[in-house]
């Protein structure tokens, strides 16, 4: 199996609302904002072949199905549908896609399974064979969201995955399209039944998978947000967040699951490490995967 970072529409988004109560002069330091107080983020995807026998794609970005004034209003950097174009640099078609993994339909994480905006023309999917995962707990909330979030998913997309008949709801550790190669973890924190997939490692230590690659998806956005404290404004419960990063960091550490980025316009894929006063941290960070085996 290989491993290929694809890069989707990259964002500008404020970096208040991105790094919560933390203050302007700490994460200045990390995300430099423009004069309009933006921020520089990515929307990567990570694309895995062949695992448990398919062409595995981890979530699609924003995409470019916005009209013109949404895609200035949330911030889109790019006109063209770039997660197209990076897969094609990688050897792939859209048809080529055998399924979609997606922690959650927040338009930035599930935009990209659309096809470019055009005037007049209804929205439709850009991936004509792929099945797709959702979390179940996470799909009821997209189908009856909250008056606070309902802006953040994109209302068609439910009856479109569903009529595709390849929709499947994850509700355990594993999913019957990708059986035991792709074990799931969830989270509340950022938006309710956030699913996080951990590509299982070649190694089994004390009887626990070791190795492998998780992708963070919004319980950490990048590596400033490795930091514990650090939430987005986003966030649905930032309390709870905070709970569930320090539980799920501590076992990635553990059985060394290496953390996989969307958001961080800079690095892809890094190690957690922790110092002797107990932060977390990341170490071997790599900004682009390349047909990069998955190594214990």
């Amino acid at each position: 199996m290989k491993l290929w970072s694809v890069l989707g529409n990259s964002q500008k988004l404020d970096g208040g609302a991105m790094f919560g109560n933390a203050p302007r002069a700490m994460w200045a330091k990390w995300s430099p904002p423009d004069e309009q107080n933006r921020i520089d983020l990515a929307c990567r995807a990570l694309l895995a072949s062949p695992l448990a026998g398919k062409t595995v794609l981890f979530e699609a970005g924003i995409g470019a199905f916005f009209e013109p004034k949404l895609r200035e209003r949330y911030g889109v950097v790019e006109e063209r549908h770039v997660l197209l174009e990076s897969l094609a640099e990688a050897g792939f078609a859209p048809e080529d896609i055998d399924v979609v993994v997606l922690s959650h339909l927040h338009f930035d994480h599930a935009g990209g399974l659309l096809a470019s905006w055009a005037e007049g023309e209804a929205p439709r999917l850009a991936f004509p064979n792929a099945s797709y995962l959702v979390g179940r707990a996470h799909y009821e909330r997209a189908r009856q969201p909250h008056a606070r979030d309902r802006a953040s998913f994109i209302a068609e997309l439910p009856d479109l995955l569903e009529a595709t008949g390849r929709l499947e709801l994850v509700d355990g550790e594993y999913s019957q399209t990708l059986g035991h190669s792709v074990r799931f973890h969830y989270s509340d924190g950022h938006t309710p039944g956030l699913m996080l997939a951990e590509i299982v490692g070649p190694e089994t230590v004390a009887g626990r998978p070791h190795g492998g690659v998780v992708f963070c998806a919004d319980l950490i956005p990048g590596r400033p947000w490795v930091h514990v404290p650090i939430t987005m404004g986003y966030d649905r419960n930032a309390e709870l967040l905070i709970d569930e990063k320090k539980s799920f960091l501590a076992d990635k550490l553990e059985r060394n699951v290496h953390l996989f980025f969307t958001h961080d316009p800079g690095c892809a894929l890094a190690q957690v490490v922790r110092d002797d006063k107990g932060k977390f941290g990341t170490a071997h960070e790599v900004p682009a995967l390349h047909a990069r085996a998955l190594a214990a």
